[in-house]
Order: structure tokens, then C-alpha cells, then sequence
């Protein structure tokens, strides 16, 4: 068979079949039901052994749109004689056979759980995706329901770290081309899914202090990573009891909001110091000072440790 578009002129006079639809739509949207998890459940138990299925919910499956109606729906589903509880599966399937969506039960096994659901592609068959399951005890006159309901998701939308989308859907993706930052909508924040700053450079020059190793900080995906490197003391001997601010600041970006961190360093000499990291709501966002340490001499190193971590995100 040679190439063909569709819909268009040279193909059956722009008519597009059910199967061909399917084909070109499907991927239009995510399969599911209109909404999120945040909205009334679809499917609950309704009188005796039936389930309800509410009013005004629309879905999309394989390319193919569904309407509950402007009122609830019943659906019937048969009696479990056996002593062991069954799983029914409450779905909306697509039936190739006349190209319709319906709400549709796949009865379980009784002692068996939820059976499997019924994916076929191609221009025959069914396609099945769920929206609750109906548990029925051995024997009962009524069911239980435990939602399920699969979503039609949100696509990533490109934009800026200052362009991002004023009104978002839950669950919707976020990426800021000029950060390289993937956000995620939570319903009431953007959240932070992916970031890799690579290493920065955050030596600072201070007359007291040279840099031996260079300290560098890196955030990955809201986790700030600290290397401080080592430094030799340049100008006078550090009394035992002064602080003394440390050659490397931390960017604003990666400071915690509130929370000072703390690290240890070696003190040549077989010593041992503490080193203050500071917050940025503190009176000295982002600087880094020693704070406990014995006198250390002209010429003498303080060699940090690495890895002090934080969330910014």
C-alpha cells in the first residue's frame, strides 16, 4: 500500500474512518476522565448490588469522547454466590464493534482480586480503562467501591521562570528554558521536579584568608551540595577565641530559608573547628564563618569537610 495522509482530498474525499480517527487521535489526549483526584469520586455504590456513576463527568479514550449525561447513571452487576469476596472493575471501554465509550463492568473471580483489564489496539476489539472497583462479599445485598478513576494529564509547557502559566491545572509541568528548572503545580505551589546547576564557584576574596582547594556549590534537583575546599590563614594568627569569616559565599539561591547549617574542619595541627553556614533570613545570608577552632598560626590550613547538603526547594 502506498503512503496516504489524512484528512485530505486524495483520500476517500476527506471522510475519515472510525479506525483511522482513532489512529490520527488517540494521542490528542491522555486517556481518561476530565478533572483530578480532588473532584467528587465517579463511581459510587448505589441501591442493592449496583453502582452509580455521577452526572457531568466527561472523559476521553483513545480519541473518542464520553458524557455521563445530565444525570446519574445505574449500572447493574450480578450477585456473588460464592463465599469469597470478588473484585469487579468499573471501566469506561471504547467497543470497536460500533465505535461507542460506555461504562462497562469486567466481572472478577471470587477470592481471585481485580481481574485484568482489556487494552486492545488496532480496528477491532476493546480498550478498557478504570474507573473504580466494586468489592462484593460472599453473599451480600449491597457492594463497596474504592475509586480508581485514571486522569487525562497535563503536558509540559515550555516558558520562563517569570512566563510560567498565572492559572495551572494540578499535576501540570513547567519548564523554564532560561533556568533549565522543570516545575510541578501542586494546587497551590510550583514545586521544583528537576534542576543541575553544575559546580559554582563561590570563592570570595578576604585579606586574611587564602584558598587552597576552591570551594564550590552545586543544586540538583532542590538539594544544595557544598564543597568548601581548604584555606591557609595569610594575615596574623586567628586567637582561639575569635570567629573568623571564611573565604567562600554561598549564592542566594542556594541558601536555606531559615535554618543555618554546619560543617566540621581539620585544623593542621591535629585539631578539630566548626564552621556556621548562615541562613538567609540571619543577620549574614549565606556567609560562612568559623566559629570554634584553637589559634591557628600564619600559614596554617583549614581543611573542610565535604558534603553538607540542604533543601532550597
Amino acid at each position: 500500500m502506498a503512503e496516504q495522509s489524512y484528512p485530505s482530498p486524495g483520500h476517500n474525499d476527506r471522510t475519515v474512518a472510525d479506525d483511522e480517527h482513532e489512529l490520527l487521535a488517540s494521542r490528542f489526549s491522555d486517556d481518561g476522565v476530565y478533572g483530578d483526584p480532588t473532584d467528587p469520586q465517579v463511581v459510587t455504590p448505589g441501591t442493592g448490588l449496583s453502582v452509580t456513576v455521577r452526572a457531568d463527568v466527561a472523559a476521553s479514550l483513545r480519541g473518542h469522547g464520553w458524557y455521563s449525561g445530565s444525570t446519574p447513571v445505574s449500572v447493574a452487576l450480578s450477585a456473588n454466590i460464592s463465599s469469597q469476596a470478588r473484585i469487579d472493575w468499573i471501566v469506561l471501554r471504547l467497543d470497536r464493534s460500533d465505535w461507542t465509550v460506555r461504562v462497562g463492568v469486567v466481572g472478577g473471580t471470587p477470592g481471585s482480586g481485580a481481574p485484568a483489564l482489556t487494552q486492545q489496539t488496532g480496528s477491532t476489539g476493546v480498550y478498557e480503562i478504570p474507573l473504580a472497583q466494586a468489592r462484593i462479599l460472599g453473599g451480600a445485598s449491597s457492594v463497596t467501591v474504592t475509586r480508581a478513576e485514571q486522569y487525562v494529564g497535563t503536558r509540559c509547557r515550555p516558558c520562563t521562570s517569570t512566563t510560567r502559566n498565572p492559572t495551572p491545572r494540578l499535576g501540570e509541568l513547567a519548564f523554564e528554558v532560561d533556568t533549565g528548572t522543570t516545575r510541578l503545580w501542586t494546587g497551590s505551589a510550583w514545586k521544583l521536579v528537576f534542576d543541575d546547576t553544575g559546580d559554582i564557584d563561590i570563592s570570595l576574596l578576604t585579606p586574611s584568608w587564602g584558598i587552597g582547594v576552591t570551594p564550590v556549590i552545586e543544586r540538583r534537583n532542590g538539594v544544595v551540595c557544598l564543597r568548601l575546599g581548604s584555606f591557609q590563614r595569610k594575615i596574623g594568627s586567628l586567637a582561639g577565641s575569635s570567629e573568623s569569616r571564611l573565604p567562600a559565599q554561598i549564592p542566594s539561591a542556594f541558601q536555606h530559608r531559615n535554618r543555618d547549617q554546619y560543617a566540621l574542619a581539620y585544623i593542621e595541627g591535629v585539631s578539630i573547628g566548626r564552621i556556621t553556614i548562615y541562613s538567609k533570613a540571619s543577620d549574614k545570608p549565606g556567609q560562612v564563618w568559623l566559629v570554634q577552632h584553637p589559634t591557628i598560626p600564619v600559614n596554617d590550613y583549614v581543611l573542610t569537610m565535604s558534603g553538607p547538603n540542604w533543601v532550597v526547594d
